[in-house]
């Protein structure tokens, strides 16, 4: 076997952004050597992301860096409603409760998790997570283009170039990871299977400096739709105002009709436009920068060869509508991560490798449908303001909708039907919190059973402790008698055995034990207090059983009965680990 010494690196990961920047933080905070190289000279230059979910801030919290990253957040209170306008001065025609801030949702998100949502631009998030991955030892190479890999039984072997000067040269790392984004190379190259198509429809978006602030400060939203003639073209069917930064920099956005070629971005016709969204056609407007992107709905059926794994938009590509492309990426991210370093340091075996792509390939394909999905979504919307026909149809649907005769009765209730619909989109919290992994890398509980949703799966979290579920969120209390949640007091880079005080076999047993990289969590000692009994209430087992929680949060195992004794404790112990960590513990 080679060396540390044979390696210019464990892990080269190709892509600077949420994908490749978590995966170096997390490898990094583990005492991983990871090099990043990116071909551009420094990290995101445009919003292309904003809301990051509960599950992201989870992750965040977990590798230390939650606090500052809600620094350069819009948070979670000022996120506020949706709207639904004639134009952003203009007549307002129905809001949506969003982002779970609405009356009847603000309990769930507070009882799931204990992170709220947060509106953080990417150009604002991925500085964060650079820089403390660089601080915590993970190297570096902007302006380094990636040419190309091969990859053998020990390693791969890189070769890149200096965009600076033009010098081609080899990197030689355990493992390749590839997170160059939605035109990536590294997929290409290992031909990796993506089924769906691309730029099925497009959108053009101006970022753009206004003080927007007497418009929305007395009503926050991040997020305006505009039902206007002029921008009317597409599923969608309404124009765009997204705050970027409360409230002097936005988004605008609106479809185009992709058969006809590019659109046209004469800044004249931009600047018209903007004003038409806000209303004000005197408005100062410093436009920063105009792009066009394209609807994508493809995902990859499998995330990795050998020793190369892809991960974030280079494997699943979708439009922004849900929100789930940031969040997605770092949750890829973090999934590889603890199972690179576990096999780097050796404690796991190769083929816990092979539950990343097994664990994180479907959940690339469920949120690029639920993307997807959103934006058809629209269409009762659409159609609720419109009336086909009618010399102005827009207008016309407005009237309609205003009209208090039955025609205008019928368009309302089609609107609350449509607005209902609408909360898969920006109340999901089940979409974003209910992944549930089947892989090698977790050990099935027979008496488990199918699981039965009790809510709407995609409306509602179901906080449950069955292998290959999130270990619950619950408040418990520290020494200092300082809350501290359940996910506080697992993870961070290592195995936790969870039980309760009667299961004192199972924390000797972890003892015993002696393995660097787990820990045993009694729920009820000093440290880990339950005086709410929130754990005790959705635990789903006894307390003398014992759940095995993975490095990211996941339940590996769990075992309902008491055991004989610590030797019992033990032998069940180290038959799951070994089985979830492809190597047996007398190795």
């Amino acid at each position: 076997m080679e060396t540390s010494a044979d390696f210019d690196t464990d892990v080269l990961i190709i892509g600077s952004g949420p994908t490749g920047g978590t995966a170096a933080l997390a490898l990094a905070t583990q005492g991983v050597r990871v090099h990043l190289v990116s071909r551009t000279h420094w990290l995101a230059d445009t919003p292309r992301a904003h809301i990051t979910n509960q599950r992201t801030m989870e992750v965040l919290r977990d590798l230390g860096i939650e606090d500052e990253a809600i620094k350069y957040a819009t948070p979670w209170e000022q996120m506020g409603d949706t709207l639904f306008t004639t134009s952003l001065a203009g007549e307002e025609l129905v809001r949506l409760r969003t982002w779970g801030t609405g009356d009847e949702r603000k309990g769930d998100y507070l009882q799931g998790s204990p992170c709220g949502l947060q509106d953080i631009p990417q150009p604002l998030i991925e500085p964060v997570i650079f820089k403390n991955a660089v601080e915590r030892g993970a190297h570096f190479s902007f302006n380094t283009e990636y040419l190309s890999h091969q990859q053998d039984g020990e390693g791969v072997t890189a070769t890149l170039r200096d965009r600076l000067t033009g010098r081609e040269y080899t990197l030689r790392a355990r493992y390749l990871v590839g997170a160059d984004g939605a035109k990536s190379k590294v997929v290409d190259e290992l031909g990796l299977n993506i089924e769906g198509h691309l730029a099925r429809a497009g959108t053009v978006y101006v970022i753009f400096k206004a003080d927007l602030s007497r418009y929305v400060a007395h009503r926050p939203s991040i997020l305006h739709w505009i039902v206007t003639p002029s921008a009317s073209f597409g599923e969608i069917g309404m124009g765009l105002l997204r705050a970027v930064r409360p409230w002097d920099r936005w988004i605008a956005g609106w479809g185009f009709d992709i058969s006809r070629g590019e659109p046209d971005l004469d800044p004249a016709l931009l600047l018209d436009r903007i004003r038409t969204l806000v209303g004000d056609p005197a408005l100062e407007v410093e436009i920063e920068r105009t792009s066009v992107w394209y609807v994508n709905q493809a995902y990859a059926t499998e995330y990795s060869r050998g020793r190369v794994f892809c991960g974030g938009d280079a494997v699943h590509r979708h439009p922004p509508s849900s929100g789930l492309g940031l969040n997605t990426c770092v949750q890829d991210a973090f999934n590889l991560a603890w199972k690179l370093a576990y096999v780097i340091k050796g404690y796991a075996g190769p083929g816990l490798l092979d539950s990343y792509s097994a664990e994180r390939a479907p959940v690339g394909r469920q949120i690029v449908t639920r993307a997807n999905q959103s934006r058809l979504d629209y269409a009762p919307l659409k159609a609720a303001f419109r009336v086909e026909g009618a010399d102005n149809p827009v207008a016309a649907g407005i009237a309609r909708f205003k009209d208090p005769g039955p025609e205008g009765v019928a368009a309302r209730q089609a609107v609350e039907a449509a607005l209902d619909l609408k909360n898969t989109e920006f109340n999901a919290q089940g979409v974003e919190m209910n992944q549930r992994y089947v892989s090698k890398a977790v050990v099935p509980d027979p008496a488990a059973g199918e699981e039965v949703w009790r809510r709407d799966a995609q409306l509602h979290l179901q906080p449950t402790t069955r292998p290959g579920a999130k270990i619950p969120h619950a408040w418990l209390v520290d020494r200092r008698g300082i809350r501290v949640s359940t996910l506080d007091v697992t993870g961070k880079g290592c195995f936790s055995l969870v039980t309760g005080l009667a299961g004192g076999a199972w924390s000797d047993a972890v003892h015993e034990l002696n393995l660097p990289y787990l820990r045993a969590v009694v729920i009820g000692q000093p440290g880990v207090a339950d005086p709410y009994c929130g754990w005790q209430r959705i635990r789903e087992l006894p307390e003398a059983g014992a759940l095995l929680v993975r490095p990211d949060g996941y339940v590996a195992w769990r075992h309902a009965e008491s055991p004989a004794g610590v030797a019992e404790a033990r032998e069940l112990l180290a038959t799951a680990l070994g089985a979830v960590l492809d190597k047996p513990l007398n190795d």
